[in-house]
């Protein structure tokens, strides 16, 4: 969702781009460990928003370029964990793909308060081809700013709800997603990208890898020239149930041609509200 100007090269820009603003990881395995724990917190003294999600969700996904696999992702949310005394979502992107010659392996973290759902830190660990660059931001939604931890840089908050990137893809899954509407959300922590703009376009069901789905399917505009700009007819299609599961993405690219990803294995988590209740 954001330009960097220390940008990398454009022909592995345009994979990752795909990868990480739909919000994807790396395919460190085709499945969770069996002996795979979830940490949660002993208690909770804040309320708890209703999400679709919760700690212990994984999902793979297979990215291609045109017929061709050109990579795969992993998406989890790792836990809850304490961020200056909020417990807070804490959700884990990783990413390994590309083609000859142009390989990512990137690592992106968020951290998203349980009951406002602001984020309330940003962590993205770039390596691609000879690039690599690491950004630490701390957000700090009821100081309205935001600072980055590793340069000198930081700026006010406009947003009542700051997300960065990978948050924005949970809010999403929050929404109704009502057919023929439009939400304009002024909501991205770098106010110089909003609104974003989401359009409810259609109810298709479609098959990928990990079966069939009926899909609400949204096109996303951002203030950017990338994936999700003006005119690049992306569309992300997101189950017609109260999941919100994201299990299709296409997008036509100039040049490079059609860039598409397809869930291929998935497994809830627990919510937080019923996990409480017990």
């Amino acid at each position: 969702m954001i330009l960097n100007r220390d940008a990398p090269p454009m022909h592995t820009k345009i994979l990752t781009g795909l990868l990480v603003l739909i919000g994807t990881g790396s395919p460190l395995a085709g499945q969770l460990p069996s002996n795979r724990t979830v940490p949660l917190p002993s208690r909770i003294e804040v309320p708890i928003a209703e999400v679709p999600f919760g700690p212990g969700e994984w999902a793979e996904y297979q990215v291609r370029l045109g017929p061709l696999s050109v990579g795969s992702g992993e998406m989890e949310i790792v836990g809850v964990e304490q961020i200056r005394g909020r417990p807070s979502y804490h959700m884990s992107w990783r990413i390994r793909g590309g083609i000859p010659l142009a390989r990512v392996n990137d690592h992106f973290q968020t951290w998203m308060d349980i009951e406002t759902l602001a984020s309330r830190r940003f962590i993205q660990d770039i390596h691609e081809v000879r690039y690599r660059n690491y950004r630490h931001f701390e957000i700090y939604p009821e100081e309205q700013r935001w600072q980055r931890m590793d340069a000198d840089a930081g700026e006010p908050l406009s947003a009542p709800v700051p997300l960065d990137d990978i948050a924005f893809i949970y809010y999403v899954r929050t929404l109704p997603l009502e057919v023929g509407e439009t939400y304009e959300l002024d909501l991205y922590f770098r106010d110089d990208r909003n609104p974003v703009r989401l359009e409810v376009l259609r109810r298709e069901q479609i098959r990928v890898p990990a079966g069939t789905f009926n899909t609400i399917v949204v096109r996303p505009t951002i203030q950017t020239d990338g994936l999700f700009g003006e005119g690049g007819e992306a569309e992300v299609y997101f189950t017609d149930d109260e999941r919100r599961l994201l299990v299709r993405l296409t997008s036509r690219i100039p040049v490079v041609g059609s860039l598409s990803l397809h869930l291929r294995e998935y497994r809830a988590g627990s919510p937080l509200r019923s996990w409480a209740r017990r």
